[in-house]
């Protein structure tokens, strides 16, 4: 079996003229120091420091031969989303930010399976390039869980993940522009740590309470990173809330926790008892192994939280590895 890892970056070489085709302040653009590291640059602002792995195709590759990966889904970085931009503009700069994901991954096309992004601020837009770029390899598309004050509950997302559903094209979903930013800045990366997780848990309850899930196909493969954020681990809250309160319950035919069999999540978590909590509450079929390569905060040894939990049986594992993620996104068998 294959193992396959949901969850990882690319930042493409994009140079600073290029991110202008986005916008012209705060673009974003790769420097690189011509040793193996480089900086991810947001106009003339350091945004992080970063190594050869997240352009170099080759120091990837290597990379997973040393983890012991098969596979990786490669993403775009959020920094690349580009939701706040003009359409018009942010359609050019996806075309060109998913031409150069395609090339990358055709470095080794069996191991790195390309994901697109788009334009989501234009919903109609961003399901025709989802067409174009299945039709041109792309395996996947990349979103971002919001756009401004619109969640994937909107009726105008909803209906372009009714497109993908109807493509066969499945969805990653990467929190981003993360609230409360403004009270935690500077302050040991609480936004990501804190964040992050609540935006994906606003992003999947909103979802499950709006009705959002009833509305969309079943055969629509979306998956949330970060082990879904703080879903799993106050989903109680929410069923309690759910019963006992009509407010909450107005909208959706079932309480949150019915719709856990609707997405997936990866095994970003990082402790072993997250992850068993994770796998009680979203079944092992629904967890696929996901590092946040290339990334200081993934997990750095890639699948050894899943190979060395307690509790867990190998059958979950092998699923978690690579079973679930062959299935998700169509590998084929090995």
């Amino acid at each position: 079996m294959n193992v396959i890892d949901v969850h990882t970056h690319v930042f493409p070489r994009l140079s600073r003229a290029e991110g202008r085709l986005l916008t012209d302040a705060g673009e974003p653009w790769l420097r690189e120091h011509g040793d193996g590291t480089g900086m991810m640059m947001s106009g003339d602002a350091e945004y992080r420091p970063v190594e050869a792995g997240l352009w170099d195709p080759a120091a990837r590759l290597a990379a997973m031969d040393t983890a012991g990966v098969d596979v990786q889904a490669v993403s775009s970085t959020p920094l690349m989303f580009g939701y706040e931009a003009d359409p018009g503009r942010a359609g050019e700069w996806c075309e060109l930010v998913n031409e150069r994901i395609l090339d990358y991954c055709a470095q080794a096309p069996d191991r790195l399976l390309p994901l697109c992004q788009v334009p989501l601020q234009d919903a109609a837009t961003a399901a025709a390039m989802v067409t174009r770029a299945a039709s041109q390899g792309h395996r996947g598309v990349h979103i971002g869980n919001h756009v401004g004050p619109r969640y994937l509950d909107a009726p105008e997302i909803l209906e372009f993940l009714r497109h993908c559903a109807e493509q066969g094209m499945p969805v990653l979903v990467h929190p981003w522009d993360l609230l409360g930013s403004d009270r935690m800045a500077g302050r040991y990366m609480l936004p990501w740590l804190v964040a992050m997780a609540a935006e994906t848990q606003l992003t999947i309850l909103s979802l499950a309470l709006s009705g959002g899930f009833d509305k969309l196909p079943h055969q629509l493969k979306i998956c949330f990173c970060h082990g879904g954020g703080s879903f799993a681990y106050l989903l109680g809250r929410a069923d309690n809330a759910w019963h006992n309160r009509d407010i909450v319950r107005k909208d959706s035919a079932a309480p949150p926790s019915a719709y856990t069999g609707r997405f997936h999540v990866d095994s970003a978590v990082f402790d072993p008892a997250a992850l068993r909590l994770l796998v009680h509450v979203m079944g092992a079929d629904r967890v696929m192994l996901g590092t946040d390569y290339p990334f200081p905060l993934g997990e750095r040894e890639p699948g050894g939280l899943i190979r060395t939990c307690p509790g867990l049986t190998d059958a979950e594992r092998q699923l978690m590895l690579g079973g679930n993620a062959q299935e998700f996104f169509k590998t084929g068998t090995s």
